[in-house]
């Protein structure tokens, strides 16, 4: 929460936590480097490997960068700063891909040389690919709760670390699925119907698979950051971790049942899919919503103490806040606002805190960033 000194304990755990995240991605980018050069080279089709691989890259960013605004348009009040998404999203393309696809590979060969090809499509598509997956996935929102936590305020922010985090994955992972189909079409001489395939159920139909799952442990470890209660700090994560685990193995047991049977099932769940996407998506207006009248009930003191008057109020806790104080008072009416909404936060997280007998260094923000929202006012209206 920004406001307030950065302490000597916080400098040491970002510095750790964006070292862990170098590492991990860098370690990531090798094994993909693996996968996506190497393995090709080792084959007689490198050229056409290589040539699948823009072309499939040239569907997926673009589509991924249009899946980003919608994270960004929901998160209304406090945004996370781009660096810190960046960070998410980076992991997830590369850190969380990489070792995916490396551990996946690992386990679908176990299982091939277990129970036969059925058995390797089972255990590496249905056990290890929902299971390890999520668990890198989720590790970026879990970095963010325990390096970056000024950055980190609630669920909202859990599911929007987790959101962009998956759509890193998911792009990685298309560009791999549409190289393959891509490649196969034109080897095989068979044409564009397995890439036309898996783009229209990957890229169009079912984007949100990989950000639904993921945000099932943002949202846990958001209750987590939310909660005083030492238990739901260890179950919350937990039990978003299996429940994203849960909709992303039915997900690929589907998929490969209709392999083995030649029955198209995964329209069926397409529906199931579709009906968890509305609810999701409701569930998320409603915590956004939810954000906003905690931000009313701990600025509405402001405004009895002359700090702020109910317009300023009602603007500070608008979804469109931001955006109307800079089409009315510029930059400065834009500086006005979030610094309204993060006074309201470092009071939530002071209330929070006390309430668990905490410690918290958002008690050491409300001074800095009252003094300064009022010194705005002053500015923008000369009262």
């Amino acid at each position: 929460m920004p406001g307030a000194p950065t302490t000597s304990k916080e400098k040491q755990l970002a510095w750790l936590g964006v070292s862990l995240w170098a590492i991990g991605c860098l370690i990531g980018s090798f094994f993909l480097f693996w996968m996506f050069i190497v393995t090709p080279a080792m084959t007689d089709y490198f050229g056409e490997i290589l040539f699948a691989q823009v072309i499939a890259a040239m569907f997926a960013i673009p589509a991924c960068l249009v899946y980003m605004t919608v994270p960004w348009i929901v998160d209304r009040f406090d945004p996370e700063p781009w660096w810190a998404l960046a960070m998410a999203f980076l992991w997830g393309a590369l850190a969380a891909a990489g070792f995916s696809g490396f551990i996946n590979t690992m386990m679908g060969t176990l299982g091939y040389a277990i129970a036969g090809k059925g058995g390797g499509d089972f255990f590496g598509a249905v056990i290890s690919a929902p299971l390890v997956e999520e668990a890198f996935k989720g590790m970026a929102v879990l970095g963010m709760f325990w390096f970056m936590r000024r950055e980190f305020d609630g669920v909202v922010d859990g599911m929007i670390y987790g959101v962009f985090a998956a759509l890193g994955f998911a792009m990685t992972e298309n560009v791999l699925y549409y190289s393959s189909a891509i490649a196969k079409g034109n080897i095989a001489g068979t044409g564009a119907g397995e890439f036309t395939f898996q783009f229209v159920m990957r890229g169009i139909l079912k984007p949100w698979g990989h950000p639904l799952y993921t945000a099932m442990i943002g949202l846990g470890v958001g209750l987590a950051r939310e909660s005083t209660k030492g238990w739901v700090k260890w179950v919350a994560p937990i039990t978003g971790y299996f429940i994203g685990v849960f909709f992303h193995a039915l997900w690929n047991f589907t998929a490969v049942l209709s392999g083995w049977t030649g029955i198209p099932l995964v329209f069926l769940l397409l529906i199931m899919y579709f009906i968890v996407l509305i609810l999701f998506m409701s569930m998320v207006i409603w915590l956004v919503a939810r954000e906003g009248k905690t931000l009313r009930k701990n600025l509405e003191d402001e405004v009895l103490m002359g700090n702020m008057t109910k317009e300023d109020l009602d603007l500070i806790c608008s979804p469109f806040g931001r955006l109307k104080g800079r089409l009315r008072k510029g930059a400065k009416g834009h500086r006005m606002v979030m610094v309204g909404v993060r006074l309201g936060m470092a009071k939530w997280h002071a209330a929070r805190a006390m309430k668990g007998q905490k410690q918290t260094i958002s008690i050491q923000s409300i001074v800095p960033l009252r003094q300064e929202l009022i010194a705005l006012r002053q500015e923008l209206y000369g009262r």
